[in-house]
């Protein structure tokens, strides 16, 4: 899917990370993808994430899901927003949704929360920490941008949303279906329905913290510590004053500590199995019987397709010109020969076809067979 007079590398120099970008209606056809009984049967769901927002006055209220069904007929016709989370996890025309936005990394994907918004339903004037592209699925949105936030930005006292306390819109836009508007991390904005039937598809993109690096990736290399690993100084000389920590000494344990946290191969190891780790891990496809090579073999020689569970997460380091690392859902496999093409193509496309299928390796084999067993893939009729 392609995105007509929409240019990724000119929206990558100009826009991605520096201001939004107004992109009306770019789809050759647009269609919505969901309708909205869907997405309130969704809401409804126990494993599903959802938030019911209601405005009374300047007052806005949260419900979190599951919300009763029967509570949809209490609402009223306006000033109230249902909020989906994962929806492209659950709904393959949904994760279609993203396809246009593949020159961004998969690691940075988040998932496509979906909105429905009665008429002057939103959640206020906020700001995220992350890149989002808001498409329009139906009905209308003012949308307004203001200045750009941080940590010090004055927020209202809120339980559950990050609401501004103040918002001085630079800019305003209308969005109609199909338009998109993409906005950086940082940038408040507000969105409004404006009239029924308001649907909102936002395309969110991962961005972790130093914070949350530094405090993860500490946590893997403590759990992989031992209390044997101490500090040594057997050329320990008589020191003029013994209240002096040295020079010496103090290189001696930074050391200590940089030995391990700069080691970047496993660092490597550890982002790719860290950032691959399923966000709803709920949503797999584990199949009731196991699958093992030889039946793995007979699926591809029959042409099988193999397709992706849009609720994994797949990512791969290349480790040198003929091998690589592929992440999925926290794990990590090393791939070399016939595996490394594999792994390339599932990580580049939902859908994939296995070529020359009679010489693929007993490796390869056990990789599928691997993948398919803990619900990341499963395998759809290539015939049909």
């Amino acid at each position: 899917m392609q995105l007509k007079n929409f240019d990724p590398d000119i929206f990558l120099r100009d826009y991605w990370q520096k201001k939004p970008m107004m992109i009306c209606n770019p789809w050759e056809v647009w269609s919505n993808p969901l309708e909205p009984d869907e997405l309130a049967g969704l809401a409804c769901e126990e494993q599903i994430e959802s938030r019911l927002i209601t405005q009374s006055g300047d007052t806005l209220s949260v419900e979190n899901g599951p919300i009763p069904e029967s509570r949809f007929g209490k609402i009223g016709e306006r000033q109230w927003t249902l909020l989906v989370q994962a929806v492209d996890q659950v709904l393959p025309d949904v994760a279609a949704l993203i396809e246009p936005f593949r020159f961004i990394p998969n690691w940075r994907i988040d998932d496509v929360m979906v909105s429905y918004a009665a008429d002057g339903g939103g959640v206020g004037p906020h700001f995220d920490q992350y890149d989002v592209f808001l498409i329009q699925g139906s009905g209308r949105r003012r949308w307004q941008i203001g200045d750009a936030c941080n940590s010090e930005t004055r927020l209202l006292p809120h339980d559950d949303l990050r609401l501004l306390a103040e918002f001085e819109p630079t800019d305003e836009w209308i969005c109609e279906p199909g338009d998109i508007l993409y906005v950086p991390p940082g940038i408040s904005h507000n969105g409004v329905a404006v009239g029924e039937d308001c649907m909102t598809y936002s395309i969110g993109f991962r961005a972790p913290s130093r914070r949350e690096l530094i405090g993860n990736w500490g946590d893997e290399i403590i759990d992989n510590l031992s209390d044997d690993d101490r500090y040594e100084d057997p050329d320990l000389s008589r020191q003029e004053n013994p209240g002096e920590i040295t020079e010496q000494a103090i290189a001696r344990l930074h050391d200590l500590v940089l030995e391990k946290i700069s080691d970047r191969d496993a660092f490597v190891h550890w982002f790719g199995k860290f950032e691959t780790i399923a966000k709803y891990p709920e949503q797999n496809w584990a199949p009731e019987e196991m699958m093992d090579s030889s039946a793995v073999r007979n699926k591809i020689n029959a042409e099988n397709l193999i397709r992706r569970n849009p609720a994994s997460r797949f990512s791969f380091v290349r480790r040198d010109a003929h091998t690589l690392t592929l992440f999925v859902d926290g794990e990590a496999h090393i791939c070399a020969d016939d595996m490394v093409v594999f792994a390339e193509e599932l990580c580049a496309r939902d859908l994939v076809a296995i070529g020359q299928k009679s010489t693929a390796s007993e490796a390869l084999l056990a990789l599928i067979a691997h993948l398919y067993n803990r619900g990341c893939v499963t395998f759809e009729d290539g015939n049909s």
